[in-house]
C-alpha cells in the first residue's frame, strides 16, 4: 500500500506516495533514533550499508555534490510536537547492500524498470552529528538501479523482495546475511531504514513474535511507511535476518489537535510487522 500524510483544507490520509507496503507502527516505547544518538557501535557500522530510495526529482546536482530536497512530517500533517516532525522526508523506501553492486529492497518498492530509472539509492542520508536542515551528499554516495536481478510480490505467499544491480560497484562493506536455517524464536531484533521517509533511523528493543510462516516472520519493530525494504538484523550478531515489508497502521488522527500521531501498541498487541526471510532469495 502506498501512503503519505498530507494537509489540505482538512487533514486526510493520501494513499499515493510512500511505497510502504501495509502500514507500520510503534510498539511499546518509540525506539527510533538518529545515527548521532546511537551508542551501539555495531549498529552504527551496519547503517553504512543501508540506503534510501529517493526520487530523482528530489535530487539537485551541484557539481560533485547533490542536494536532497523534500517536505517535512509536520508539513505533511503530522502533529508539530510529534517526534521528528521537523525533519525532512524524502525517502520512498529503504534498501541495503548484499554485494559490491547488489542491493535488496521490498518487491513493492521496485516493480518495473521505470521505478529503477526514476529513483536513486542514496547512502548516508542521515543525521550523523546533529539534526540537519539541509542534506548535501557526495555524488559518489548516490547510485542508480541498472537491472532487476530477481523480484517477488506474491499475494499467495506474501513473499516480497527485489534484488537489484546498481550502476557501479561500491567500496562500502556489504552486509552479512543468513544463508540457511531461520531466525530464532523470540530473537532480539534491530531495524535500520527510513521510517516515513526520514533520514536514517536505528530502532531496536524488539523481538520475533511469530516464526512459523515459510516466507516471513513477524516482529514488534517500530517501523513506518518508508521502512519497506529495510534490513532487519539480529541485534547481537548484526546478521541480516530479513527485509521489512508490511505491518500495522502508522498514524491515527488526533481530533483535538486536528493532526496525526503515531499509532501506539503494546509489545504483544496489534498486527505485528512482517519481515521477508532473506533465505527465500535463492539468487543470493
Amino acid at each position: 500500500m502506498l501512503k503519505r500524510i498530507v494537509l489540505s483544507s482538512s487533514l486526510i490520509v493520501s494513499l499515493n506516495s510512500y511505497a510502504g507496503g501495509v502500514d507500520k507502527v510503534v510498539y511499546g516505547d518509540d525506539n527510533r533514533m538518529d545515527i548521532f544518538e546511537a551508542n551501539n557501535q555495531l549498529h552504527k557500522k551496519l547503517a553504512t550499508g543501508t540506503a534510501a530510495m529517493i526520487p530523482n526529482k528530489l535530487l539537485e546536482e551541484k557539481g560533485n555534490i547533490v542536494s536532497v530536497t523534500g517536505s517535512t512530517l509536520e508539513a505533511d500533517g503530522i502533529c508539530s510536537d510529534a517526534r521528528f516532525a521537523k525533519q525532512q522526508t524524502s525517502a520512498m523506501c529503504s534498501g541495503f547492500l548484499v554485494g559490491s553492486d547488489l542491493l535488496l529492497t521490498a518487491g513493492h518498492c521496485i516493480e518495473t524498470m521505470s521505478d529503477c530509472e526514476n529513483n536513486s539509492w542514496v547512502f548516508d542520508y542521515s543525521n550523523n552529528t546533529a539534526e540537519r536542515a539541509n542534506f548535501e551528499i557526495s555524488k559518489n554516495d548516490i547510485y542508480k538501479c541498472s537491472k532487476i536481478v530477481a523480484r517477488s510480490l506474491d499475494n499467495r505467499t506474501s513473499n516480497d523482495f527485489a534484488l537489484i544491480q546498481l550502476d557501479r560497484q561500491s567500496d562500502r562493506t556489504p552486509l552479512t546475511y543468513r544463508k540457511q536455517g531461520k531466525v530464532g524464536d523470540n530473537a532480539r531484533l534491530v531495524v535500520i531504514g527510513h521510517p516515513s521517509g526520514l533520514p536514517t533511523k536505528i530502532s531496536d528493543d524488539a523481538n520475533v513474535r511469530e516464526n512459523k510462516n515459510k516466507y516471513y516472520f513477524q516482529s514488534n519493530l517500530d517501523t513506518f511507511g518508508g521502512n519497506s525494504g529495510s534490513a532487519v538484523f539480529d541485534t547481537a550478531t548484526g546478521m541480516v535476518e530479513g527485509i521489512l515489508v508490511r505491518g500495522e497502521r502508522d498514524y491515527v488522527l488526533d481530533s483535538v489537535s486536528n493532526c496525526y500521531r503515531p499509532k501506539i501498541c503494546k509489545m504483544d498487541e496489534c498486527r505485528g510487522e512482517d519481515v521477508t526471510r532473506i533465505t527465500n532469495i535463492k539468487e543470493l
